[in-house]
């Protein structure tokens, strides 16, 4: 089946039956215990980073994403709905995964469970049955940016780092880490800011963020390295990066990484 990038709950809707289509839910497990979508198979946040530190929100091993896959039942000719309850962070990262894993074959529900379920679409509490599988998947390493492919951006004026974190942490204001500022020469746009609150926490229009990150000089045919501080909140940069037909990398070690290690570059604009 065809479906675009971004979806609309209404089109979700006319194809909930649809057997080609395996729907995920990334909420949290209460959220999910009380309404999901019908069909959608819960999928926790932490399932989807390794939970070591100093940078928990790194790639799980290939045996955990083979466990996790395998659990949710599936299978490369599926198309993937994924949604969460947050705006698309956790979303985004499971888009992010998919890519990781070679799978391209998805959607984002647009303002997740918030707009489906503010709208009046068909809701469950029932806990699906899936059909569990033995994926053998591989990893694809192109959508992932390590620290030293960080570093060797730096002097690439086509490479723009989009930082994903919010104000404070981007000034170095806020401590997260050992070391706390930005990544030289990182524009930041804060996640919360590509998101229409009063739109049930569907994404601005594309038009509209394609201007906000022309304004921080990040333009047509550039590349796109996005973290935050635990490719968690990135998740969602990732996703609209993609969705603007930008090249783009996910840098998974994110601030957590880069903060806490003695000799990454940083720069401030935050003076006490």
């Amino acid at each position: 089946m065809t479906l675009d990038l971004i979806i609309e709950p209404e089109q979700l809707e006319a194809c909930l039956n649809n057997p080609e289509l395996l729907i995920i839910d990334i909420s949290q497990a209460q959220t999910y215990a009380q309404v999901h979508v019908p069909g959608a198979i819960h999928v926790n946040p932490s399932e989807l980073v390794c939970g070591i530190p100093p940078a928990p929100g790194k790639l799980p091993s290939l045996e955990q994403l083979n466990e996790l896959f395998a659990r949710i039942g599936y299978s490369p000719d599926k198309h993937i709905i994924v949604y969460d309850d947050e705006g698309g962070g956790w979303a985004g990262r499971f888009i992010w995964t998919l890519d990781v894993i070679g799978h391209s074959a998805y959607s984002y529900l647009n303002g997740g469970i918030h707009a489906w379920l503010k709208e009046g679409h068909p809701i469950s509490t029932e806990v699906p049955q899936s059909s569990s599988s033995e994926p053998k998947l591989t990893i694809n390493s192109a959508v992932i940016a390590s620290m030293d492919e960080v570093l060797n951006s730096l002097d690439d004026g086509n490479i723009k780092i989009w930082d994903a974190r919010s104000a404070e942490e981007y000034a170095g204001s806020k401590v997260t880490a050992q070391r706390n500022g930005h990544i030289p020469g990182a524009v930041n746009l804060d996640w919360l800011h590509t998101m229409d609150k009063d739109k049930n926490l569907r994404l601005l229009p594309l038009q509209e963020l394609q201007k906000q990150l022309s304004s921080l000089g990040i333009e047509a045919g550039n590349k796109i390295i996005t973290h935050c501080q635990t490719h968690h909140r990135s998740g969602l940069t990732y996703l609209i990066a993609k969705a603007l037909g930008y090249d783009v990398q996910a840098y998974d070690g994110s601030w957590s990484e880069w903060g806490n290690h003695p000799d990454t570059p940083i720069e401030t604009s935050y003076t006490e």
